[in-house]
């Protein structure tokens, strides 16, 4: 290898450790505790770094660097130079202390944005990615008000649920943090890139995977273990019964962390995973307030905006500047049983209604997929939809007349129960 300057040769070392083959991070975490720095480790014989963690282990260290490391540590070097991009390693006195509790924090961390939201008191805030109306503004207006609160809103960057939090973070002091199961240099579903964005300025994204690491069915259920250590406690808005939200409360939950659902409608396949958490154990919650009287944070006493919060951002000198973001197309992002591990595809959101006639409407369908499983009055529906009055109340008198809507007491309209 070339000549290097101090600091770049103990980043080397920790590059080459993060990218040996097999070798997970609690192994690397073991012999870090008996050898020290990463270079130590390379100076050892294979007998006695397998005296410490095993022969694979020590194959691992000491295989030959990869062909093209070089090429690698040069592309991380360029991308820490950016405005805005950290490395932090283990060692480091930025790095997350919560992720230290756990028995395999990742070696090396891509950070973009705000090392201090890293080191704040924090709730992750996860559902499905198919996500309701109703799913979308309760996660919105949970992650506000708790980042209003100066609670940090922790969460995967995913469609539906996670994107709903992020934003909602966003507004309030405590800011949001995205954990990615991609490299630090893209962005992954594409139709985030604008939110990517705002979150390395005014927040911060978070990776443990080497720049260039595409969306990956196994990196997902790896991710969800870091956004369950960087919090206190984490809410589920809406899961289906086979969701990678539920191992990221799984995960969360054997690390000692509180586990929060919302509850819906019986008749929500939405509502079937928080419903199964709820009979496990998790705490029903209804309110932002008590999701802070569980973790015991104070309720917030005066809220700032989210404009103020960037300005103050910005003049400490955090800034978009190029950052390097790349996009991808959308895939299917992959999540995990909680029972088996085993990779599933996502579940989609199940059709409007599997009763609906065939000759219904498009207007009649994006107002049933709108009213979703909770009651819902005419204003509501309105912004949902963007449908004008006359539209509106003409295409809900259709669905009454068809038996798949009901009108309730006080102008709500709900979805009619069949069977």
């Amino acid at each position: 290898m070339r000549t290097l300057p101090a600091t770049d040769i103990e980043l080397a070392a920790w590059l080459r450790l993060s990218l040996a083959p097999g070798l997970k991070p609690a192994t690397l975490r073991l012999l870090l505790a008996a050898l020290g720095l990463p270079e130590a480790i390379f100076n050892q014989s294979p007998e006695a770094l397998a005296e410490i963690a095993g022969e694979a282990a020590a194959r691992a260290v000491l295989a030959p660097h990869i062909p093209d490391f070089d090429a690698r540590l040069d592309a991380v070097i360029a991308w820490r130079e950016l405005p805005g991009n950290h490395l932090v390693t283990l060692d480091d006195p930025a790095y997350p202390p919560t992720l230290l509790t756990m028995p395999d924090p990742p070696p090396l961390l891509y950070i973009k944005g705000r090392l201090d939201l890293l080191h704040t008191r924090a709730v992750a805030l996860v559902g499905s990615r198919s996500a309701t109306p109703q799913g979308v503004e309760d996660a919105e207006r949970f992650a506000r008000e708790l980042s209003q609160a100066a609670v940090t809103i922790v969460s995967g960057l995913a469609l539906g649920i996670d994107g709903a939090a992020h934003r909602g973070g966003l507004e309030g002091v405590g800011g949001t943090v995205a954990v990615i199961g991609t490299g630090a240099d893209i962005v992954y579903p594409a139709a985030h890139h604008a939110l990517a964005r705002q979150i390395a300025t005014q927040g911060a994204i978070l990776s443990e995977w080497p720049l260039g690491t595409p969306a990956r069915a196994a990196n997902f259920p790896q991710r969800n273990r870091l956004i369950a250590g960087l919090v206190s406690g984490v809410v589920i808005v809406e899961a289906a019964m086979r969701s990678g939200s539920l191992i990221t409360a799984r995960l969360a939950n054997e690390m000692g962390r509180d586990i929060f659902a919302l509850p819906g409608s019986i008749h929500a396949p939405l509502s079937r995973g928080c419903h199964r958490i709820i009979k496990q154990g998790a705490k029903l919650v209804e309110t932002p307030d008590e999701v802070l009287e569980e973790l015991g944070f104070a309720k917030p006493v005066a809220t700032n905006t989210a404009s103020k919060q960037a300005a103050l951002w910005d003049g400490a000198g955090g800034r978009d500047a190029s950052m390097g973001l790349a996009s991808v197309a959308d895939q299917s992002d992959p999540v995990a049983t909680p029972a088996s591990g085993a990779i599933q595809p996502e579940l989609r959101a199940a059709p409007a209604s599997p009763t609906a006639p065939p000759a219904m409407s498009a207007e009649a369908l994006q107002l049933l997929d709108a009213l979703g499983h909770a009651p819902a009055t005419l204003e509501i529906l309105a912004t949902r939809t963007e449908m004008g009055d006359a539209a509106l109340q003409n295409t809900l008198l259709q669905l009454e007349l068809a038996g798949q809507v009901t009108a309730l007491p006080g102008g709500r309209f709900t979805r009619a129960t069949h069977g």
